[in-house]
């Protein structure tokens, strides 16, 4: 047999036939989800659960802008100066309201009393009444001290000095002006610590 065992076999296809048996089989392509499962996962965007926040920063603080609070207290300042602002305006106006109403009156007091006023360089008799804390004292003569006493005739005050006028006048003054009646006598009402009204002292 001049052949070799080789070629007696390759002839007879035993060669080829353990060839491919023994030829090892390809290996599968590496899978997509396999590399992707051992991609390293991504860290997280935001903070992660459990992070502790910086020191000294305090968690209300860090979602609101700053210098909200500056605005508030500056709109605070603000409101609170205009307050004071027009209770001033409105105290000065209250003030100069009520100086020129008690100018107005004191204007028609004196139009009233004009000529009314029944002093007499002739008295001599003294009449006191109490005024102000004080005892005040104005002259009449012997009929006006009567008269005085009776209410006929009464005591006004026009710019610090005392006129003696008639009831009607004083009782028209005091309309005007309250305390513009300083002395008005009733001789019905019972006499004050029982002093007779017309004791002259």
């Amino acid at each position: 047999m001049s052949d070799s065992l080789r070629d007696q076999l390759l002839k007879s296809g035993l060669v080829q036939k353990l060839k491919s048996e023994a030829k090892p089989a390809p290996r599968p392509a590496p899978s997509s989800n396999k590399a992707f499962a051992k991609r390293p996962p991504r860290p997280p965007s935001g903070p992660q659960q459990g992070a502790r926040p910086e020191q000294g920063a305090k968690p209300h603080q860090a979602a609101r802008p700053a210098g909200v609070d500056e605005a508030d207290l500056a709109r605070a300042y603000a409101l609170r100066a205009r307050q004071e602002r027009e209770e001033r305006e409105r105290q000065q106006r209250e003030a100069e309201r009520a100086a020129r109403e008690k100018k107005e009156r004191k204007q028609k007091l004196a139009t009233l009393l004009d000529g009314k006023a029944l002093n007499s360089t002739d008295a001599d008799l003294p009449r006191h009444f109490p005024h102000g804390n004080k005892i005040r004292r104005i002259y009449c003569t012997a009929d006006q001290l009567a008269r005085l006493n009776r209410g006929d005739l009464a005591v006004v005050q026009l710019s610090g000095r005392y006129l003696l006028v008639e009831q009607a006048i004083a009782l028209q003054a005091k309309a005007i002006q309250e305390d513009a009646l300083v002395l008005l006598c009733d001789p019905n009402a019972p006499p004050e610590d029982d002093v007779p009204a017309d004791l002259v002292w």
